[in-house]
């Protein structure tokens, strides 16, 4: 398959390119996300598809990271997504950010064929995305609902790994037993999920596609700043 995946989710972004004649090579790009996103986001695309030798009517699907994540982010992922693929009129793929986390993690263990996995995020604001998946026999299966969380409230069953993006901030208030795999929702990951994804009819029109954002509230208040310094010692 002819595959064009990004995801602008995270502090990171990435971005790749695989061509269906040969999809053992994948033409990748990786950088700071956040502010920079909207400057170089379609740039870096169109430089990895003219490595690729592809023109964006011969994709099969565009893949974007569709939340939850920065609400900046995602909307500009959906927005690019959109953008082109109604241009070359071809299918858009939306895909879970803490399931690509959790397919991440699982190649980052040795390609494990059997892995179960709590997908974690930073949400800011002292809250994480959260959710769980087991893989088996080629195959993820979702164990619950992608949920906004505080890190004190993660409910570890004991066999998950823990895998994302939260422990540098939250790892203290995370369960210490648990295996820890630092993992982002990279673009390789999206390109790993796709084919399933869209043998399952996962795939929609442009105007369908739709980012996935959780939580409505991406900002505190000032009283709210304040608390939240107060709980944790901090001077305001």
């Amino acid at each position: 398959m002819n595959l064009l995946a990004f995801d602008t989710s995270t502090d990171s972004m990435s971005i790749a390119v695989q061509c269906g004649v040969n999809a053992g090579v994948l033409h990748q790009h990786t950088a700071a996300g956040g502010a920079q996103t909207s400057a170089h986001l379609i740039p870096q695309i169109q430089r990895l598809m003219a490595l690729a030798q592809l023109r964006f009517e011969d994709l099969d699907a565009i893949v974007f990271g569709a939340g939850p994540g920065s609400f900046t982010g995602l909307r500009t992922a959906c927005a690019v997504a959109q953008g082109l693929a109604f241009g070359a009129a071809v299918p858009v793929l939306p895909v879970d950010t803490l399931l690509t986390v959790a397919e991440e993690a699982r190649w980052r263990c040795g390609d494990a064929q059997t892995f179960a996995v709590t997908a974690l995020l930073d949400a800011r604001m002292d809250e994480l995305y959260t959710a769980d998946f087991d893989f088996a026999s080629g195959v993820w299966t979702r164990r619950s609902n992608d949920r906004l969380i505080k890190p004190d409230q993660l409910d570890w069953n004991g066999t998950h790994v823990l895998a994302g993006n939260v422990f540098a901030g939250y790892g203290t208030r995370l369960p210490q037993q648990a295996a820890q795999t630092v993992a982002l929702p990279t673009a390789t990951a999206l390109l790993r999920l796709a084919p399933a994804l869209l043998a399952a009819g996962a795939g929609v029109v442009a105007e369908n596609a739709l980012p996935s954002y959780i939580r409505d509230k991406v900002a505190q208040t000032t009283r709210e700043r304040i608390a939240s310094k107060a709980l944790a010692g901090l001077a305001p």
